[in-house]
């Protein structure tokens, strides 16, 4: 079973053999939008996201929406390869934004201020409404995020 799950998910954790981070792409409005499952963790993981936005970046795809619903676990190097990928686009003219983060990942985020940086969204549409000037935009409110999780025990 596990060598099946092996060639499935590439190099992924169960019982700490380490597990590779899934990138799925899609469009929403002209918007790039990755879907990412797994661990962004130091390794193949990071290497694969940096890899895949440098390729996107240097295709002229410059606005990338990052959905981190199915990432579980964040360490310091999938940090820095986050930041890294900000800035990348950021020198192209565009932005790296952050959907559907775990409360993990956002106090992550709280404690390292890397709030101060990133734009974070709940909602997809508000997300690819960012990227539009003249549209309305809802904010992610972060503290009503973390009264919400206490409130339901999470």
């Amino acid at each position: 079973m596990l060598t099946a799950l092996l060639l499935v998910s590439g190099l992924a954790t169960i019982n700490s053999i380490p597990m590779s981070l899934d990138i799925r792409q899609r469009e929403n409005e002209g918007i790039l939008i990755l879907d990412l499952k797994g661990r962004l963790i130091s390794g193949e993981a990071v290497q694969k996201l940096r890899d895949t936005i440098r390729a996107l970046l240097d295709s002229g795809r410059n606005n990338i929406l990052l959905n981190l619903k199915g990432v579980d676990y964040v360490d310091s190097s999938g940090l820095g390869a986050l930041v890294i990928c900000y800035t990348s686009a950021k020198k192209e003219g565009g932005a790296v934004k952050l959907l559907h983060l775990n409360r993990r990942n956002i106090e992550l985020l709280v404690l390292t201020k890397l709030t101060t940086v990133f734009e974070l969204f709940n909602e997809e549409q508000d997300a690819i409404n960012s990227f539009f000037p003249s549209r309305e935009i809802k904010r992610f409110d972060i503290l009503s995020f973390l009264q919400k999780q206490e409130e339901s025990g999470d």
